[in-house]
């Protein structure tokens, strides 16, 4: 699920002469819940699973910002799992992790989202307080646990928070989650401010993911319940919600992303065609055609690489990722990876240009 810190990278990363060089992570339902492969307009050869692994299911990826490290949110203990990363050595020290962070989540780990200066890390998990943040350095790994929000995402203990990502300047912070409002964001400054008020017009059922567009002034949540995508003016607290798109997505959305440029907005779901995207200017416009090859089974995570030349759709049926081209619609869909993910994916990442 993974709106994450990248989400805001992308939109200083996008634009640039040369084709974007780099990384490609998913995570997946079971050993070694992340596969990593390089990617050059395509995939290369799976870089080696970490020596550690993840401790259980892998449900939403990040990298740090300037791609030195790599995270995972997944189930069972402790939930949140970091490892050192490089292009040229993928995950590094044959996969040494990051020690454990000394307080963990309560219980699975949904969501996670690196700030835009890399210096904190958020992962979004179930039941408690359904938020952990830590201060993070990528030589020494977690810090001491942040206080918890004084007004956490709202619901019964049983309700999990889904998905988190940083506002792109790192001021606030925005949770998805399954209690009503759907949508909680708190201010940031090494810690959580005063939550603000709730939007006039909530999302229509469970929130599953929530991205910032580029420049900041957006903010959109994929959610249960049609129309399936809310997105909402951004400054300091919330705007009117912008109208819904004319044809919806079809079904449940589990992932969104703005791309680089903020010019179109992504969307992943249950039901066919899996993945719609759309032109944004402060509103939808007319969605494009669908790929001419669909992903397989249902859609749960979404991503622009950083120059915005590709889109990448994590869904649950073999071969688990597809990869397109993208230039104002879906290009020729990727070859597959040589070693595909295992089984169902959930969460995609690029790393840093």
């Amino acid at each position: 699920m993974d709106p994450n810190s990248l989400k805001a990278l992308q939109g200083a990363a996008g634009g640039g002469s040369e084709p974007y060089e780099g990384a490609i992570a998913v995570v997946h339902y079971s050993n070694p819940y992340i596969s990593v492969y390089p990617w050059s307009s395509g995939f290369g050869t799976k870089y080696s699973n970490p020596a550690v692994l993840a401790g259980g299911h892998g449900k939403d990826v990040a990298f740090s910002p300037n791609g030195d490290a790599v995270a995972v949110a997944h189930d069972s203990s402790p939930r949140i799992t970091a490892y050192p990363w490089s292009l040229s050595g993928g995950i590094r020290d044959t996969g040494s992790k990051y020690s454990d962070p000394s307080t963990i989540p309560n219980d699975t780990g949904y969501g996670v989202s690196f700030s835009p200066s890399g210096d904190d890390i958020v992962v979004a998990h179930y039941v408690g307080t359904r938020l952990k943040a830590y201060p993070f350095n990528s030589s020494t790994g977690f810090g001491t646990k942040y206080a918890d929000p004084s007004t956490g995402p709202t619901g019964t203990e049983n309700v999990p928070s889904l998905g988190v990502s940083f506002s792109p300047d790192g001021d606030d912070l925005a949770v998805a989650h399954e209690g009503s409002p759907y949508i909680s964001v708190w201010p940031w400054s090494s810690g959580f401010g005063t939550k603000y008020s709730n939007p006039s017009t909530l999302p229509a059922g469970i929130g599953e993911d929530v991205a910032f567009s580029p420049d900041g002034t957006d903010l959109a949540v994929a959610h249960h319940t049609s129309p399936y995508i809310s997105v909402y003016p951004w400054s300091s607290g919330f705007g009117a919600k912008y109208s819904d798109p004319s044809t919806l997505p079809a079904n449940t959305s589990y992932g969104v992303s703005f791309s680089p440029d903020g010019t179109d907005i992504a969307v992943v779901h249950d039901g066919s065609p899996r993945v719609s995207v759309y032109p944004w200017s402060s509103g939808f416009g007319t969605k494009y055609s669908n790929p001419s090859t669909l992903p397989t089974g249902t859609s749960r995570g979404v991503a622009f690489s950083p120059d915005g030349a590709d889109i990448a759709v994590a869904h649950s049926s073999s071969p688990y990722i597809s990869v397109y081209p993208w230039s104002s619609g879906f290009g020729t869909k990727y070859s597959d990876p040589s070693t595909l993910p295992p089984n169902d994916c959930f969460g995609v990442a690029f790393s840093p240009a």
